[in-house]
């Protein structure tokens, strides 16, 4: 098909800074990262600002009581690191005690918070501010209100279902169980009680001190799992990034138990179809695209998990002798069927099978990202799994906790199934790019599974296109599901989707800008300037601001 694809406009300017930036979901949260930075703190005093007040300025997305990954480049020691707080299930889960509603919704859905202990690993390694002018922010908010967004009203109103099941209601909803509409203040007073708390006892207040009783106690009130053990022993791991050469640039992930592999495997795919003449949006690049992402997807439901108990050959996976092998295997006049997300243990005959590496040598989520003039990066990706998590904040805290325990398996033979102890498969995948060993570029999303289709095409929108930060973002993107269903914002072209269609691709067109494809949040560093430049999500609320 013969189509000019212009590249498409921005939604707004690129942000930009010299000294410093922030890019988040919420304006407030990246205000928060900045008045860190422009008082002398650096990236990850930013970074704590920021994710500490998401907890106020979106509360059904991620807090205090979820959990997260992040990449942080470290200037002074020029590497990157991998801080692991993605949490475990409690000691006492037995998988055969839960149903798909008990992984869902509830005390027991929710597995060991990892947010304040990854947070303040990174403040305590690297940080330069006292920890509690780190939390002001955010404490301020929850005790004196925020306005609360459209987006707000509407996610909230969402969740008022889930919410009215518990006692905790009320921090959110009032006395007839609606939500706060657009232009209300929110205020949450137990939440600044345990923030505050947090600022002056860190991690050992939180995990072994007087909060963390008061945890319990809510827990246990309302059939938890979580016990004193489960919080005493639990700590933040640092780890080492996995990564490609991709186009002359190195992109890093987090390891497993996050499953970026995926995204790294479908970029490596892609990058074997430079004969085909790949440009934004026509018919082939998207539907070579489609098929990559179901080759990846069917691997990572096979090797994904915690990799205490099962072992993805990273190495077989990224390999070119793989992955050249893999890309063989794609269709180019015609949609494969796959089985879609998650394992199951039965497949339809015509779905694609996972190939073998070994035999080739060779929700409710939220992402930032904060960048200091001394070079530092750190990139979160935090959630609480689904809207306010479990959809209970536990006792008199105002601390919702997460409900990651769906995102587990309850079939016997998945990688992924729930047990004791157990890390998820944690689809989370913030990236880092560099080149020649410089900074680039940062892109994350949320969007459960989705994470791992959309976060290639935001690197994709910026390395290979041409688009600036902000129209890396603002791009229209696209998800692949169960058999051959593809989910595509309308903003694509009407011919673009009609030639999936006759490749055999079962396109619905989404509503233009859709939450289903994301909420990124990007910095890219001018390697001649220096000078940075933001682009945030307008599917969400997102803002970057420099200064």
């Amino acid at each position: 098909m013969s189509i000019p694809f212009p590249v498409p406009p921005a939604s707004r300017p690129v942000a930009m800074g010299v000294n410093g930036m922030v890019a988040s979901a919420h304006p407030l949260a990246s205000m928060a990262g900045v008045r860190m930075l422009m008082d002398g703190g650096n990236a990850f005093d930013a970074a704590v600002a920021t994710a500490a007040t998401l907890n106020v300025g979106e509360p059904y997305m991620s807090g205090v009581g979820g959990i997260g990954l992040a990449l942080a480049y470290v200037a002074a020691e020029d590497r990157v690191r991998a801080p692991n707080f993605s949490g475990r299930a409690p000691i006492g889960t037995d998988p055969e005690r839960y149903t798909a509603t008990d992984t869902d919704i509830g005390n027991m859905s929710a597995l060991v918070p990892g947010n304040v202990s990854g947070w303040l690993k990174l403040h305590e390694t690297y940080g330069k501010l006292d920890r509690e002018k780190v939390f002001a922010p955010a404490i301020g908010y929850a005790e004196h209100g925020i306005g609360v967004t459209h987006l707000n009203s509407r996610m909230m109103a969402n969740s008022a279902a889930r919410l009215s099941r518990f006692p905790s209601a009320g921090i959110i909803l009032d006395a007839d169980g609606i939500a706060p509409r657009p232009g209300a203040k929110l205020k949450m007073p137990q939440l600044a009680e345990s923030l505050r708390a947090i600022a002056k006892g860190g991690a050992d207040e939180f995990y072994r001190g007087e909060l963390a009783r008061r945890i319990l106690n809510g827990s246990d009130e309302l059939g938890g799992l979580l016990t004193e053990e489960d919080l005493a022993t639990y700590e933040a791991e640092w780890q080492d990034p996995i990564g490609i050469d991709y186009r002359g640039y190195r992109i890093h992930v987090s390891p497993p138990n996050s499953s970026g592999f995926q995204i790294l495997q479908t970029l490596k795919t892609m990058e074997g179809c430079s004969d085909d003449n790949l440009a934004f949006q026509h018919p082939n690049t998207r539907h070579l695209f489609i098929e990559a992402v179901k080759l990846a997807v069917t691997d990572r439901i096979k090797f994904a998990g915690d990799p205490r108990c099962v072992t993805a050959p990273i190495d077989g996976l990224l390999s070119d002798g793989y992955v050249a092998a893999q890309r063989e295997r794609i269709n180019r006049t015609g949609a494969a069927s796959v089985s879609g997300e998650h394992f199951a243990s039965k497949v339809a005959p015509e779905a694609l099978i996972v190939g073998n590496p070994q035999e080739v040598d060779g929700g409710m989520t939220t992402h930032f990202v904060a960048a200091d003039r001394d070079g530092n990066v750190v990139s979160i990706t935090q959630t609480l799994g689904g809207g306010f998590g479990s959809g209970l904040a536990v006792g008199d805290t105002g601390i919702f906790l997460n409900n990651m325990a769906y995102w587990f398996d309850l079939e016997e033979g998945s990688p992924n199934r729930i047990g004791p102890d157990r890390q998820v498969d944690f689809v989370v995948a913030p990236t880092q790019a560099f080149r020649n060993r410089r900074f680039h570029v940062s892109l994350g999303t949320p969007g459960s599974f989705g994470i791992l289709q959309t976060t290639p095409q935001f690197v994709m929108n910026f390395l290979d296109f041409g688009m600036n930060i902000q129209q890396a973002i603002d791009a229209p993107c696209l998800r692949v599901y169960e058999g051959k269903r593809v989910q595509m914002e309308e903003r694509f072209l009407a011919p673009v989707r009609q030639a999936l269609v006759e490749l055999g691709h079962e396109v619905d067109a989404i509503e233009p800008w859709s939450m289903s494809v994301g909420g990124a949040q990007g910095i890219h560093v001018d390697p001649n300037e220096g000078v940075f430049q933001g682009g945030a999500d307008p599917r969400r609320d997102g803002y970057a601001i420099g200064y």
